[in-house]
């Protein structure tokens, strides 16, 4: 065997090498996923009502009205769980500066508990993808994210803050689900003026209060936190942040939005665009 074939098989073993740790990462991934979900799936309960009744409007605020009058109707089956793809890119930047990378995501969500699992591919070069895991089950909050499904480069899990971070992005995300963000499903609305009111949701330990914009057509525009814990390094810092969604589209008989982006303190770090929505009803 000359030089040439040598080196030929040399770059082919490695190749070869390569795809399998690609696909053993990928395996490792899927089932470790596929465990977390089953533990939101377990945590479910039973939901108390079936359609939702024009009349539990009566005495919300004024842009809260609008909004349901907007991406309702009445006798609208109640949202027991979405699942939903995303594709966009993520600012993967830990400075002032901006590292923009292309993802695609698969999310699960369900309303009786409180509860989702986002399951993301991040690429980072080619050839190379971090996975990411974002989720809040049954009072739990955890981030995951692993090069090639195998090489831990971030996780934290627990209650606290981290929960609290976790529930926020389910709750900012209720228009995708908005049958959730009614009265009878245990949300709180309250008046700030004409465009904006706060709603509160409560989970065992777990209180938040967001601040939801509205535009001149009734849609959430905009949903706040004063603060909301940031990994910086090894620590974790409090910034403000922001959600925003807006393109809606009618799907299911319901206005929802077709994207939606993130912000904490002034720096965007999340753009994503709807691909497909699937519901499943309270029946």
């Amino acid at each position: 065997m000359n030089a040439i074939s040598w080196t030929a098989l040399g770059f082919g073993m490695v190749a070869a090498a390569g795809i399998g740790l690609v696909l053993f990462g990928n395996s490792r991934w899927q089932a470790s996923t596929a465990a977390q979900m089953a533990l939101l799936e377990a945590a479910r309960v039973p939901a108390t009502a079936r359609r939702y009744d024009v009349r539990e409007l009566d005495g919300l605020p004024a842009p809260v009205q609008r909004y349901f009058r907007a991406v309702l109707k009445d006798g609208q089956p109640f949202i027991a769980a979405a699942t939903f793809e995303l594709a966009g890119t993520i600012n993967m930047s830990t400075t002032a500066g901006d590292d923009w990378k292309p993802f695609t995501s698969t999310q699960r969500a369900v309303t009786h508990r409180p509860g989702f699992l986002w399951n993301g591919r991040v690429a980072m070069l080619p050839g190379l993808v971090a996975h990411v895991r974002d989720s809040y089950i049954a009072g739990v909050g955890t981030l995951h994210a692993a090069m090639l499904g195998l090489f831990t480069v971030a996780e934290v899990q627990g209650g606290g803050e981290i929960a609290r971070g976790e529930l926020m992005r389910y709750f900012a995300e209720m228009a995708w689900y908005p049958t959730a963000l009614l009265p009878s499903q245990g949300v709180r609305w309250e008046a700030v003026d004409d465009r904006s009111a706060n709603a509160t949701l409560v989970d065992g330990t777990v209180t938040l209060t967001l601040l939801f914009t509205f535009d001149e057509a009734g849609l959430i525009t905009s949903v706040h936190a004063d603060a909301r814990g940031a990994g910086v390094g090894k620590d974790m810092v409090m910034l403000p942040w922001d959600c925003s969604v807006s393109n809606y589209q009618l799907r299911h008989g319901m206005m929802v939005p077709t994207r939606g982006g993130t912000a904490k303190g002034s720096k965007p770090y999340f753009v994503g665009d709807l691909k497909s929505l699937v519901y499943e009803f309270v029946s």
